[in-house]
């Protein structure tokens, strides 16, 4: 099937299954893998990363993570754990005094709202695990979440309340995972992207992980798609959450969300971590650490299955983003998925019917490889 590759398996075990959602008007197009820590057990591209141009998805189109960038910069700041320069039990308000003096939401109606100072302040592991109370975005963050600099948006999340106690409940945060990255700043004096280039992009050799792609990178770009509500047919759509051009020199990085990649460089990064910290002979971050973000940290009573910048439970870790691309470890074959996307869902809830094809195809992967 044109634009297809399998390795170590099978002939298309995915694209044979996701086609059909191709030619249906469905699916814009995708790229399935299974990989372990040598590298990809199989990878297969179907379907077009530009309709109205025809322009096929290929192995080295590139996508915007969004939420998957979350892993990446927590990793990082793992490593200056490792270094002692921080632990993640230190109250937060030690590094940014901005989060002295908090309160939260302790009861809300239509009418009103009684605001309590917290008895706990926002931990560092709070911040990393979503259960620090901070919201998911604030009023600055508009109408897109890369406009300031990221002291000022930091800043501005101590304006208002919490949404509850810390540590007491779960709450997804992009502001959560922005402060980690101002964290990062404060802590080793350097700007968080240029951080993020020297301790994971740069020795893993990712060539097109970035808050900024090029014109070249921009020209591989999977265009993001979303079915008419009356028709259904796939309609080009901008990623509302950045600014454009996406090549403005005023862009700000967002550590929450802010990163475009590949598969190869998704994979290498997994691959990594599947390393216990180690590529290519390099020591990125520490095992203990990587245990540590990648294991459930938001406490027994929260009913909630995440580490620190990862999804966590005792079977698997991994993260997804907002318009589809999503990483997945399975700890006990040691292997990982990568699916890649931009979708903003699916016509007549399709969306359950392409998940199942694509761990149909995971399965006859896996059984081939045995």
């Amino acid at each position: 099937m044109p634009g297809t590759k399998s390795i170590g398996a099978k002939p298309a075990p995915f694209a044979s299954r996701l086609q059909p959602f191709v030619d249906s008007g469905v699916l814009a197009g995708a790229i399935a893998a299974v990989a372990n820590r040598d590298g990809f057990i199989a990878i297969e591209v179907v379907g077009l990363a530009d309709i109205a141009a025809g322009r096929p998805m290929a192995q080295n189109s590139l996508f915007w993570i969004a939420s998957q960038s979350k892993p990446f910069t927590t990793t990082a700041f793992m490593t200056l754990v490792d270094e002692g320069k921080v632990s993640v039990e230190d109250p937060l308000e030690k590094y940014l005094p901005e989060f002295a003096n908090l309160r939260y939401v302790a009861y809300e109606d239509a009418d009103a709202a009684l605001l309590k100072p917290v008895k706990t302040p926002i931990l560092v592991r709070h911040v990393l695990s979503h259960t620090s109370g901070l919201p998911f975005s604030s009023k600055l963050e508009r109408p897109t979440l890369d406009l300031r600099p990221l002291r000022d948006r930091v800043i501005s999340y101590t304006i208002a309340p919490l949404l509850f106690e810390p540590g007491t409940k779960y709450s997804y945060s992009n502001e959560g995972t922005n402060t980690v990255g101002r964290l990062i700043e404060v802590l080793s004096g350097q700007d968080y992207e240029q951080f993020l280039k020297e301790r994971i992009i740069t020795p893993l050799g990712l060539r097109d992980t970035t808050f900024y792609p090029n014109a070249e990178q921009l020209g591989r770009l999977a265009k993001a798609y979303k079915p008419d509500p009356e028709t259904g047919a796939l309609t080009e759509q901008p990623i509302d959450q950045l600014l454009y051009p996406l090549t403005d020199p005023s862009r700000q990085p967002m550590p929450a969300g802010g990163l475009f990649s590949t598969a190869r460089d998704v994979s290498i990064f997994y691959r990594m971590l599947l390393n216990g910290g180690i590529y290519d002979g390099k020591r990125i971050v520490s095992e203990e650490s990587l245990n540590q973000a990648t294991s459930k940290q938001t406490g027994e009573s929260v009913d909630a299955n995440y580490g620190f910048g990862f999804a966590a439970d005792d079977g698997s870790f991994g993260h997804g983003g907002a318009i589809g691309t999503n990483t997945s470890v399975d700890r006990k074959s040691k292997t990982f998925t990568i699916w890649m996307v931009q979708h903003h869902g699916y016509k007549d809830d399709a969306g359950g019917a392409i998940n199942a094809a694509f761990r149909e195809g995971v399965e006859e992967v896996l059984a081939n490889a045995e």
